[in-house]
């Protein structure tokens, strides 16, 4: 059983860079997807959203969810999120709950919030990083 990878159409290819943006790793009880950490880049490598953390955190759902769709799968499946915030941004707690409540309403996953002195690029402001989503099929066939 080997990985495999997805490259979501709407988010930068990442494998130049050495990494995937989705991978799925075959298990005996179905596939784990793996999602890196998604920032507030569209394809082309613009910042959305800049110095707007709010904007930034929808930009990193959506392409988020740009990456579970890859694999036929919804942000509703993310059992738990960690979220690097800028520890300069970490004060903007009601924008960023804000966000959180409007992208997941009712049903939110389990957060975990991280202040972190610098992301990849000094623009970012948040980066989302899912847990594993398990796939009771064999997505690969």
């Amino acid at each position: 059983m080997k990985r495999s990878v997805r490259v979501p159409v709407g988010i930068f290819p990442s494998q130049h860079h050495g990494f995937a943006q989705v991978a799925i790793v075959p298990t005996p009880f179905g596939a784990a997807v793996h999602v890196s950490g998604q920032v507030a880049w569209d394809a082309d490598q613009n910042i959305v959203g800049a110095g707007d953390i709010a904007r930034q955190l929808e930009k990193s759902l959506e392409n988020l969810a740009l990456a579970l769709a890859s694999v036929g799968a919804e942000l509703d499946q993310v059992g738990a999120l960690r979220l690097y915030i800028r520890q300069s941004h970490l004060h903007e707690s009601k924008a960023i709950s804000g966000v959180l409540r409007a992208m997941f309403g009712d049903n939110p996953p389990c957060a975990t919030w991280i202040g972190v002195p610098s992301l990849a690029d000094d623009q970012f402001l948040v980066e989302v990083e899912p847990s594993v989503v398990f796939l009771p099929r064999d997505i690969d066939r």
